[in-house]
């Protein structure tokens, strides 16, 4: 940890610390919060299992052939009209720039002063969840809170919170990550739980205080039981603290397939704290490709081929924003994920034309607000929705009624277009080692070839090299994806890197466990469904 005075901590009974805590992380990591996390964990985790063996339930009838559909049983839940989720709080009601990235000091400062009107504060795919990151980020977040927030770097350079800082929501890690450092009755506790019950028990009421409330992104939901589960969490949370129900708001990221068919049933289990749903497009391609890795009819291109405008993801994006307004909640575009160059103006204004074409899409298409990844880019997804919305804080109220959209049309991979290049697959195996890589020294959200890349992006990498090798694609160019070419291929990217960094900066880095780590998620005879779940493993 940054500061290396230990300090003691009297854990409740049954719950152990297995991470170095320093005198801050004690102020987060009380007894009485930890036995907050502690009852959620008992309360809970039981039935987060369970759903967790239902995925795998699911995904086997996936293998066999079935494809997903909208659900038989709750045809009458989008039938019925009637319900609607609770209104959005006052300072929820404009969210036509958002901006995210770890809750590390810096990004934290910066984000909150970008001029966006939400800040995702992310411990999930942008944050590498190492002790310290995932520990002092709660700090962070709580100084961020109280507005004593501040930085002085080495360099000089001084960062403190500007007068008008953004709105502060946070996403936790999703359902299938646990936290290795916090262990409940002999089992780690869900990194859900954790990330969740520190950040409402420590901010929940001084929030309410303030005017805002304890606002979250749910990540990786599968579907409306998932949600159900968050949504009493939020009860008992509530219940525990005395918060009135209802203070709690979720966006939920509608970022894997099964998801898209349950839309309308996820915001109903969640009405009362709803805040919309989002589209998370770049893990949504990952779950097209996970989720159909072993049919040869749906091999998905190269990763940068497909666009937003291709119409299976058309589908997607329009049936979201239809579902949302249609129960009056708000639909959140996805990720501008180009960092601007500073050494090539050439590069940047071709992107910067893309980023306004994406958001002028998004803002035409009915969405109340978008995401980005850099704050540059905050300008023009606002300029672009300011002329969409015009004097409005949204447009919840446009409904898209002529929005009709199939199983047959979210499903259609083929749509898309699009070749398998040798350059997509170097592309694919580079960004997955630079970020990977990356990872493993606890940076989460790493600008790779003028894009931020995180989790997501290198999940879309590695899954689409397991899916090429699995089904015996060949490439544009002719040779057959197998695992010798793959390996070829990494040692000819991992030369590359040395030249373009240099053998001693190369020889401090973890090219040699990224490498690992890659070609375990890639290569497997078996998919692995997370590579987290292989890389945590390697974090101290």
């Amino acid at each position: 940890m940054s500061q290396q005075v230990t300090a003691h901590i009297d854990a409740p009974k049954g719950v152990e610390i297995r991470g170095p805590v320093d005198t801050q992380a004690a102020q987060v990591l009380t007894p009485e919060a930890l036995a907050f996390v502690a009852d959620l964990h008992r309360t809970f985790d039981a039935r987060r299992r369970e759903l967790l063996a239902a995925r795998a339930i699911r995904q086997a009838e996936f293998d066999r052939g079935v494809l997903p559909d909208f659900l038989d049983a709750t045809k009458a839940v989008r039938e019925d009209r009637s319900w609607r989720v609770a209104p959005a709080p006052a300072d929820l009601q404009d969210r036509r720039c958002e901006i995210t990235g770890p809750t590390d000091r810096k990004m934290v400062i910066n984000a909150l002063n970008s001029g966006a009107r939400v800040f995702m504060a992310d411990f999930e795919d942008s944050n590498s969840p190492t002790w310290e990151n995932v520990v002092h980020g709660h700090i962070n977040l709580t100084d961020a809170i109280e507005r004593t927030i501040s930085l002085e770097t080495p360099e000089g350079k001084s960062y403190k919170l500007g007068p008008k800082p953004a709105v502060l929501l946070v996403r936790p890690r999703g359902w299938h990550l646990s936290e290795k450092h916090l262990v409940v009755d002999g089992s780690p506790v869900a990194g859900a739980l954790f990330d969740f019950g520190l950040y409402f028990f420590r901010n929940a009421k001084r929030l309410v205080v303030k005017g805002s409330g304890p606002y979250f992104y749910l990540p990786k939901q599968e579907g409306h039981l998932e949600a159900r589960l968050w949504n009493d969490v939020f009860i008992h949370a509530q219940e525990r603290l005395g918060v009135p129900r209802g203070t709690i708001r979720a966006t939920v990221l509608i970022e894997t397939i099964t998801a898209a068919f349950e839309m309308e049933e996820i915001l109903y289990e969640l009405r009362e704290h709803s805040a919309g749903l989002n589209a998370g497009r770049w893990d949504y391609m990952f779950s097209m490709i996970k989720k159909f890795r072993n049919r040869a009819d749906a091999i998905f291109p190269d990763r940068n081929s497909v666009t937003m405008t291709a119409p299976f993801m058309r589908a997607y994006t329009e049936l979201l924003v239809k579902t949302c307004h249609r129960r009056g909640a708000h639909a959140i575009g996805g990720m501008a994920a180009f960092i601007p160059s500073r050494k090539d103006a050439e590069i940047n204004a071709k992107a910067m034309d893309k980023v306004r074409d994406d958001k002028r899409r998004e803002s035409g298409d009915g969405f109340d607000g978008s995401w980005v990844a850099h704050p540059d880019l905050v300008s023009i997804c606002t300029e672009t929705f300011d002329g969409a919305l015009g004097s409005e804080a949204n447009q919840v109220e446009r409904l898209r009624e002529e929005v009709s959209v199939t199983a047959g049309q979210l499903l259609d991979v083929k749509s898309a277009g699009g070749t398998i290049t040798e350059a997509g697959l170097r592309n694919d195996v580079s960004v997955g080692l630079q970020y990977i890589e990356s990872w493993l020294r606890g940076i989460g959200a790493a600008g790779i070839y003028n894009l931020m890349e995180d989790v997501a992006t290198a999940e879309i990498s590695r899954s689409q090299v397991w899916q090429w090798v699995r089904n015996r694609v060949h490439l544009q160019e002719g040779p057959l994806v197998d695992a010798a070419l793959v390996r070829r291929v990494t040692d000819e990217e991992i030369a590359k890197l040395r030249a373009e960094i240099g053998a001693d900066a190369f020889a401090q880095r973890r090219f040699a466990d990224a490498r690992r780590v890659f070609e375990q998620v890639a290569l497997a005879d078996d998919f692995i469904e997370f590579l987290t779940l292989s890389a945590y493993e390697e974090l101290p």
